[in-house]
């Protein structure tokens, strides 16, 4: 069974994100682009009908997808970073599918996905954010069919997640909303940005706190993702030693500066 190499490990730790290719089979990201063209409502073979830059598909319990998500490679990763403290995913969430066009889609903003619910839980824009990750192991990004430079990958602020728990950590466990932490975002450190490309089955698992965002998409191919999390069974314990840490742990305890973890 694939692992993770320590060069791996060690680089989800420091730049916040590790890219898996043929985390899942191409023949599989086939079918499950073909069930969401079929969501959608439109025809791969004439461009003229899509007229939305992003058009949002929720939940899809079907088979292809929970096999896309069950891998033995994707969870021999799980628990490579996250230890045992992570929950097995039946579905991938919802999907945003972006078409090419000049249309802004409107949510291109740098963010980090919210974990747990505040206080009006049907509002996404209340839920929150916390230093130890209250219900948030991982952001996955699922790549359904090939994206190149050209297919408004996601692109990622490599390192971002350190700067973002410095950010969290006087909050405590309340932690901030998803919009009191956006509007954050822009006074923290220059980062890198790299882009989340590659072929059908490649998945990249971030660190929950990584700053990311979407593209308008400006190529000829539409892009099929999902980006759901991996759920927690417990908050994550970033108080106990760093031999004792997953590695989504260690990057924490980097980032508020309670160790110098450069390959740890």
């Amino acid at each position: 069974m694939q692992e993770l190499n320590q060069e791996q490990t060690d680089h989800f730790i420091n730049a916040g994100y590790v890219k898996i290719e043929n985390a899942f089979p191409e023949d599989l990201a086939a079918e499950c682009r073909n069930i969401l063209w079929k969501a959608v409502q439109l025809d791969p073979n004439r461009p003229e009908t899509w007229t939305k830059p992003v058009i949002r598909i929720g939940e899809i319990e079907l088979d292809p997808f929970r096999k896309a998500v069950n891998t033995d490679v994707l969870h021999r990763a799980f628990s490579q970073l996250a230890g045992d403290n992570w929950l097995p995913r039946a579905s991938l969430g919802t999907f945003p599918i972006r078409f090419p066009g000049t249309e802004p889609a409107g949510d291109t903003g740098w963010h980090v996905d919210a974990s747990f619910p505040g206080d009006v839980p049907d509002n996404y824009l209340e839920w929150r954010i916390n230093v130890r990750s209250k219900g948030r192991a991982l952001l996955m990004l699922f790549l359904f069919s090939n994206v190149s430079e050209a297919d408004a990958p996601t692109l990622l602020r490599e390192g971002s997640h350190l700067d973002v728990a410095k950010l969290l950590l006087p909050e405590g466990d309340k932690g901030l909303s998803f919009m009191e932490l956006a509007q954050k975002l822009d006074d923290l450190p220059p980062r890198k940005k790299v882009t989340a490309t590659g072929k059908a089955g490649t998945v990249y698992l971030c660190h929950p706190f990584l700053v990311h965002a979407a593209q308008d998409h400006r190529g000829t191919v539409p892009k099929f993702m999902a980006q759901p999390p991996l759920l927690t069974k417990t908050d994550f314990n970033i108080d106990q030693s760093v031999e004792q840490c997953c590695p989504i742990e260690k990057a924490i305890q980097k980032g508020i500066g309670r160790v110098d973890i450069k390959n740890a």
